[in-house]
């Protein structure tokens, strides 16, 4: 009989104040927009977001309102440079995500 596998997230016991750290992350990517500019965010070591704009049929203000929940959440750093901002990735963000919904041998 194969092992059967889970995730860490039901391996994993999480404390109230995890939960409140993390909830956020996954409320914040569960929008396609902002789960679209995360990944565009997420391939690059930073983008201007002069690069993410075209990517979207969508004004600037609701580009920037996305990337807002995003930086909120935890996801995503950025810095504004003259005119322009540019986005990073949290990769310990990304991470804490990662372990929850990595699958991990479940022992009888």
């Amino acid at each position: 009989m194969p092992a059967s596998t889970c995730c860490g997230l039901a391996s994993a016991g999480m404390d109230a104040a995890e939960a409140e750290r993390i909830a956020p992350m996954f409320k914040a990517l569960g929008d396609p927009v902002r789960l679209r500019l995360a990944a565009l965010i997420a391939g690059q070591d930073e983008i201007c977001v002069c690069n993410l704009t075209p990517h979207f049929a969508l004004s600037g203000p609701t580009i920037s309102h996305h990337l807002k929940v995003l930086r909120e959440a935890g996801l995503i750093d950025g810095e504004r440079r003259g005119t322009w901002v540019y986005y990073w990735i949290k990769p310990d963000a990304l991470q804490a995500l990662a372990s929850l919904l990595q699958p991990v041998p479940v022992t009888a």
